[in-house]
């Protein structure tokens, strides 16, 4: 038996008598629960979707890159643009997602249940993606605010069930594909005439559309500051904190302030001629400003002017060569992000400083001191505070 046939093999309808509750005929009345309706919806939620994978992607690969691939350091407000595109795209897509089910839900209690293999199959994907969609807007949701109830590691759990979504996704599409096209297509069929139906469609995309908008303009000020002032559930306003910078670790959660303000703190450099720099030492190297945007995963982002060395300019002290990747690390022992990678092109840009102060005025504690690493085109959790070490990375 081929596998079209076996898709094809009817299911035994069960009794009459079993057709109860959701499942009697006549038990939906409502005149949106209609394909065309559903497909409009899909659409918006798909590219929503979309666009928070790839943005996600692009994350991903930022924060957990092989040694080998050098991430680029230009534009200097790449990861900025990126993830608050992911964060915004995430909130947009929670009213699409309630709408899109809600036109749909009836059809879980069509009955048969299943027609035949294939039909059960294809109900069966549903459940994937329903529950990895939800499960990724609502820990998403969490992991902005920063309240995180379970115990597993979010980025990595974060990132597997987005391929599962994006799998089950291209699964349901390709079953639908010739609903939609009949629904919203260029070539769609014609549909009756009713004009009430029309209207109220109308009217639910324009209540969806603006529920979307509603949301996006509540929290995107957080990564937009010229929406900053209408943002009233933006979870944090980047512009509040020491220095006119938000603060997501202090220096009390990591533990780090008796290393940080011991006289005898030293940088230490490995390269082929080692070094270890105070801070008066740094102090006698050339000073640079750069105005660089901070990003953090949680969504927001903040513009600064920072003050410090090059870090390449410190590379050369310790003779470590060009095309080299290596790695800072914090006084912050047991961080998640207390080692972060830094490759060739971050390395050896003349915008990554080892920062000394910050908006004018010497680093505090909470945001670093007594050096910490900024750099452009880099997440938040990887400008690393509190840096002890600049070690190169070797290749297995």
């Amino acid at each position: 038996m081929t596998v079209a046939a076996l898709a094809a093999r009817p299911i035994p309808t069960p009794p009459a008598t079993a057709r109860r509750g959701p499942w009697r005929a006549g038990a939906f009345t409502g005149r949106l629960h209609e394909p065309r309706t559903a497909a409009l919806l899909g659409r918006a939620l798909g590219i929503a979707v979309a666009v928070c994978f790839v943005t996600g992607l692009i994350s991903h690969v930022h924060q957990h890159s092989p040694s080998w691939l050098d991430m680029p350091s230009r534009p200097v407000w790449g990861y900025e643009l990126s993830q608050g595109l992911h964060v915004a795209t995430g909130v947009a897509a929670v009213p699409l997602l309630l709408a899109k089910l809600w036109t749909v839900y009836p059809r879980l209690f069509t009955w048969p249940p299943a027609r035949d293999l294939g039909h059960a199959l294809e109900r069966l994907f549903i459940v994937p993606l329903v529950a990895g969609t939800v499960f990724e807007l609502v820990t998403g949701l969490l992991n902005i605010v920063e309240w995180y109830p379970w115990r597993f590691y979010f980025p990595r759990v974060h990132w597997a069930v987005a391929w599962v979504v994006l799998g089950s996704l291209l699964v349901h599409l390709a079953v639908k594909a010739p609903v939609i096209s009949a629904t919203t297509g260029r070539r769609r069929t014609p549909e009756p005439r009713d004009d009430q139906l029309s209207q109220d469609r109308r009217a639910l995309l324009l209540g969806v559309g603006s529920a979307v908008g509603a949301v996006t303009l509540a929290t995107v000020g957080q990564s937009v500051r010229p929406l900053r002032g209408v943002s009233v559930l933006a979870p944090r306003d980047p512009a509040v904190g020491p220095l006119g910078l938000p603060v997501t670790r202090a220096a009390a959660a990591a533990r780090v302030a008796p290393a940080a303000l011991d006289p005898a703190w030293r940088l230490v450099v490995v390269g082929p001629r080692p070094v270890e720099l105070s801070l008066a030492d740094l102090a006698r190297l050339p000073r640079h400003v750069v105005r660089l945007p901070i990003a953090c995963v949680e969504g927001w982002s903040a513009t600064a002017s920072w003050s410090g060395v090059r870090l390449r300019d410190v590379l050369d002290l310790a003779r470590v060569p060009h095309g080299v990747h290596v790695r800072v690390v914090s006084l912050e022992e047991h961080g998640l992000y207390s080692v972060a990678p830094v490759g060739p092109s971050a390395a050896r840009d003349p915008l990554t400083l080892l920062a000394l102060g910050v908006n004018g005025a010497p680093l505090d504690l909470d945001h670093g001191y007594p050096l910490r690493l900024i750099a452009p085109n880099r997440p938040g959790v990887q400008q690393t505070k509190w840096l002890s070490r600049i070690e190169v990375i070797t290749r297995g």
